[in-house]
């Protein structure tokens, strides 16, 4: 197995996303390949026989690259005084922004539970004890089934989630881009070898990494014949568009309040506009971090719980814990199996976990 990226041959996905002229044809795109992946057979029975493919020798050193991230990530918080905490799995809520997909729920002793979709609740009431946090968190999401025409989305999925209490956007962020310098030069040194022909390719980025607001995204995507809506979250495919315009890492910053969950804080500038960022990876790999500043006021998270449509009767808990009170806090979370699948440089992101859970395949 060669662990370089590979351009999209199939229905020739990357030149629908760059020709200027095929904006019309990128609306259809996610029907034209999810037609190619969802119906592929190969894809289907590769999962469910996946004791074979292990076996392949380049899926274990995808392993054992995986296996620096995750050690030079927790070494490089610890030295920044984190403390690692163990994750929630179940409880009675759990992150609703989670872009389209759904929640599982499981019956805990008669009472409906959530599996994790993300640990954001549980990490503004452990910074009340604990200031700098992170954990190693497993999470759940029921993606649509044209998710798997992304190669990036899987519904069992770690991320490294942490949280800093009195922080803001700026820190956090300068604290994920050395982060993120940190593990890939650590692993390119450490695993030349098994990163291969990749290793010609990866860049250790350069700081501070370029940063585009949400409205300078969304003009780039316009001179690129992609128009999105304000106000929406950017679409898959368009985020993919404007990722492989860049060689390099970048933020998007401020996304609109319409767009985001509750939790996130606005600005007192614009208050239709949210104190939050997402890191994109460059060559068309997408999304690497995404995260912000908490909405700590009771009265103000409230208010943006109910105009999001959220029932506050299923935030019990959390909205008790607010009325006591806790800090204001900043933080984000970055998922392992993306980290992985942009260093080793894979086509499709179940390449880079062993027991890879994929929309609409009930893999073992």
């Amino acid at each position: 197995m060669r662990l370089i990226c590979k351009n999209y041959t199939i229905l020739n996905i990357k030149r629908l996303l760059f020709d200027k002229n095929t904006a019309s044809l990128i609306k259809n795109l996610k029907t034209l390949s999810v037609s190619f992946t969802l119906m592929s057979s190969d894809l289907s029975d590769g999962l469910k026989r996946r004791y074979l493919k292990l076996k392949d020798n380049g899926l274990a050193k995808i392993f054992k690259v995986q296996d620096e991230i995750i050690s030079s990530i927790r070494a490089f918080l610890k030295n920044e005084d984190f403390i690692e905490i163990l994750a929630p799995i179940i409880g009675p809520v759990t992150d609703p922004g989670i872009r389209g997909a759904k929640q599982a729920t499981i019956d805990y002793y008669g009472v409906p539970f959530k599996v994790m979709s993300s640990m954001i609740l549980y990490k503004q009431m452990i910074i009340t004890a604990l200031p700098r946090v992170f954990a190693l968190s497993p999470n759940i999401r029921l993606e649509p089934l044209e998710t798997v025409s992304t190669r990036r989305h899987l519904t069992e999925f770690r991320q490294i989630d942490l949280e800093v209490a009195y922080a803001k956007c700026e820190d956090v962020m300068k604290l994920g881009e050395r982060m993120l310098y940190y593990v890939i030069a650590n692993v390119k040194d450490k695993c030349r070898e098994a990163i291969g022909e990749r290793i010609k390719t990866l860049k250790v980025p350069r700081l501070p990494l370029k940063k585009y607001t949400y409205k300078e995204a969304l003009e780039i995507l316009k001179g690129m014949g992609i128009n999105v809506e304000y106000g929406k979250e950017i679409p898959w495919e368009a985020e993919e568009a404007i990722s492989r315009m860049h060689s390099e890492p970048f933020w998007i910053t401020n996304f609109p309040a319409t767009a985001r969950s509750f939790y996130y804080m606005e600005s007192d500038k614009e208050p239709s506009v949210l104190e939050d960022f997402d890191l994109i990876y460059p060559e068309g790999f997408g999304e690497a971090i995404s995260g912000g500043e908490r909405e700590y006021r009771y009265d103000k998270l409230l208010g943006r719980m109910l105009k999001s449509g959220e029932n506050p009767a299923d935030y019990g808990w959390y909205l008790d814990m607010l009325r006591v009170g806790i800090p204001p806090s900043a933080g984000f979370g970055i998922g392992v199996e993306r980290l992985t699948r942009f260093i080793c440089g894979l086509e499709s992101i179940w390449d880079a976990v062993p027991f890879p859970k994929v929309a609409g395949i009930p893999s073992p």
